[in-house]
C-alpha cells in the first residue's frame, strides 16, 4: 500500500505537478497518424489536462498549440489550416507551429502587436504510426533505439484506445505478470485466432496454448531487474522438472510497457493521461519476421471501440458486456474474447483514482512495487534536477536504448538465464529487420548510469 500523499504524487499529472513535470521530462504519443486525414489535417488533444491543437505542418511534419486563441479565446481546433498554420475563424489571427502570431488582419498596418503574442507550442516527431511530442522544459531528448521505433514500418502497426481511469492503474496492469493466469484464461476451449494471439498460440516445444500453459501453472516465480530502461521482469513457471517457461516483460520507464505478443511479434504500449480519471493507451506492435497484416489488424480493433475517441463499445456503462452464462461456459470473465476488454475492466473496475492506502500487496506483485519505488524517486530526481531513468541525454546514449527484449519462451530450468538470451538472439539474427540490433549483453544492469542515464528537464 501507499502512504496517501504518495498515491497523489504518483497519480496526479496537471501542469505544475511533480508528476506532470516528470512525464513531461519524456516523448509522449499525442495522436495516431491516422487521425489526421489530408481533408482535415487538424485535431484537437487534451493530454495531462492540457487542451492543445495537433496539425500537419506545410510539407512535412506537425504542429502541437495551444487550443485557444490569445486574442479572445476561440476555439483553434476549428480553426482554418493555411498560409503554414492555424488562422482564427473570428478574427483571422494565425498562428505558426512555433505559436507565434503571424498575423493579425483587422490591427493598423504598421503595428508590432502580433510580434508579442505566443501561445503555447511543443516539438512533434513521427514514429510508426503515432505522433509524439515533447511538452517539457528546454530541448527535446533524442529517441531511444527500442524496436518500436527502429522497425520498418511496414513490420508494424498502432493503435489507441480510452481507458476511463487514471494513467497508473493501466502501467501497473501491464506489468504484472501474474494475473494472466486467471484474467485471460478459458474456462473452455480457446477460440480465439485475432487480437489475443499471444495467448491462443502454442509456445514453442510445449504442444499447449499459453492461455491453458499459464492457467495450469498459475503460481510463477516473478523477479524483476533493473535496467537503463527502466524494469525487466521475469514470470517463471516450472513444466517439469528439467523445463520452465520463461516470459519476459519490461517496464519502459516512466509510462510504457514492452510484452511479447505470441512467437514472433511484440509490442509496445504507452499509458498517456488525458486527465487525472482518464487516459490513452497507445500501442505500436511490431513483428520479427514479416509484415504485418494492417487492414486485418485495424478491422480487429476498430470493431471494439466508437469513433472518433477511440471509446470501447463494452465499458463501465454497460458492464463491459458482462455475460454469466458465457462466465459459466467460456472466457474466465464473462467479457468476450478481447484481451483488452478483460485488461479494461481490471482497472476501470478499481475506479477513477485507485486508494492504494487500503490495498494489499503479497510477493507476486513484486513488479508492482518495484515500478513505485522507481517512480517515486524519480519524480523526487526530476524536481531536484537529477539524471532520470530511461532518459537519453544524446545520440550515443539513445542508440544504447535498444529493445527492451520481450518473450514467450521454454527453456531448462537450469540455464534457463542464458537460454532465453540465445533464443531472442536465434529470433532476430532470422528477422529481416532486428538482425542488426542484437539483445543488449549480460551486463548491461551494471554499466555506467544504468540506473538513471539521462537528466532532468523540467
Amino acid at each position: 500500500m501507499l502512504k496517501r500523499e504518495d498515491n497523489e504524487r504518483v497519480t496526479r499529472s496537471g501542469r505544475g505537478t511533480p508528476l506532470g513535470r516528470l512525464l513531461r521530462s519524456y516523448w509522449q504519443p499525442v495522436a495516431l497518424v491516422s487521425e489526421l486525414p489530408a481533408d482535415r489535417p487538424v485535431k484537437p488533444v487534451r493530454i495531462m489536462g492540457e487542451d492543445l491543437v495537433l496539425f500537419r505542418r506545410d510539407g512535412h511534419g506537425w504542429g502541437l498549440v495551444g487550443r485557444y486563441c490569445a486574442h479572445r479565446g476561440v476555439d483553434l481546433a476549428f480553426a482554418r489550416h493555411e498560409d503554414g498554420g492555424l488562422r482564427c475563424l473570428y478574427h483571422g489571427w494565425l498562428y505558426g507551429p512555433d505559436g507565434r502570431c503571424l498575423e493579425q488582419p483587422a490591427e493598423p498596418a504598421h503595428s508590432n502587436f502580433a510580434e508579442k503574442v505566443r501561445i503555447p507550442s511543443y516539438p512533434c516527431r513521427e514514429r510508426n504510426g503515432i505522433v509524439f511530442a515533447y511538452l517539457g522544459a528546454g530541448d527535446p531528448p533524442p529517441f531511444p533505439a527500442y524496436d518500436c521505433f527502429s522497425a520498418p514500418e511496414e513490420y508494424t502497426f498502432a493503435f489507441k484506445g480510452w481507458w476511463e481511469c487514471n494513467w497508473l492503474q493501466g502501467v501497473e496492469g501491464g506489468i504484472d505478470p501474474s494475473h494472466v493466469s486467471f484474467l485471460h484464461r478459458f474456462v473452455g476451449e480457446d477460440p480465439r485466432e485475432a487480437y489475443g494471439q499471444q495467448f491462443s498460440e502454442e509456445v514453442e516445444g510445449t504442444g499447449q496454448k499459453l492461455s491453458k500453459l499459464v492457467g495450469d501453472s498459475y503460481r510463477p516465480d516473478i523477479e524483476v531487474e533493473v535496467d537503463a530502461h527502466g524494469l525487466r521482469v521475469f514470470a517463471l513457471r516450472r513444466l517439469t522438472a528439467a523445463i520452465k517457461h520463461v516470459r519476459i516483460t519490461n517496464l519502459v520507464f516512466p509510462n510504457a510497457f514492452v510484452v511479447p505478443f505470441g512467437n514472433s511479434k511484440a509490442f509496445c504500449q504507452w499509458h498517456v493521461p488525458i486527465d487525472d480519471e482518464n487516459h490513452y493507451w497507445y500501442m505500436i506492435l511490431y513483428d520479427f519476421d514479416e509484415p504485418t497484416d494492417k487492414e486485418t489488424l485495424l478491422r480487429q480493433r476498430l470493431s471494439e471501440v466508437s469513433l472518433p475517441d477511440y471509446r470501447p463499445l463494452r465499458n463501465r456503462s454497460n458492464n463491459w458486456g458482462f455475460d454469466p452464462q458465457e462466465q459459466r461456459d467460456l472466457t474466465y470473465t464473462g467479457m468476450g474474447l478481447d484481451i483488452n476488454v478483460h485488461d479494461q475492466w481490471a482497472v476501470e473496475s478499481m475506479g477513477p483514482i485507485q486508494d492504494r492506502t487500503v490495498e494489499r500487496l503479497g510477493v507476486s506483485d513484486r513488479a508492482v512495487t518495484a515500478n513505485r519505488r522507481l517512480l517515486l524517486r524519480a519524480i523526487d530526481a526530476a524536481e531536484a534536477g537529477k539524471p532520470l531513468p530511461g532518459l537519453p541525454l544524446d545520440g550515443t546514449a539513445a542508440r544504447g536504448l535498444t529493445g527492451p527484449l520481450a518473450i514467450d519462451t521454454v527453456a531448462p530450468a537450469d540455464g534457463w538465464e542464458s537460454a532465453w538470451r540465445e533464443r531472442e538472439a536465434e529470433r532476430r539474427s532470422r528477422s529481416p529487420w532486428a538482425a542488426d540490433t542484437p539483445p543488449a549483453p549480460d551486463a548491461d544492469a551494471d554499466a555506467p548510469g544504468a540506473d538513471a542515464p539521462g537528466v532532468a528537464r523540467a
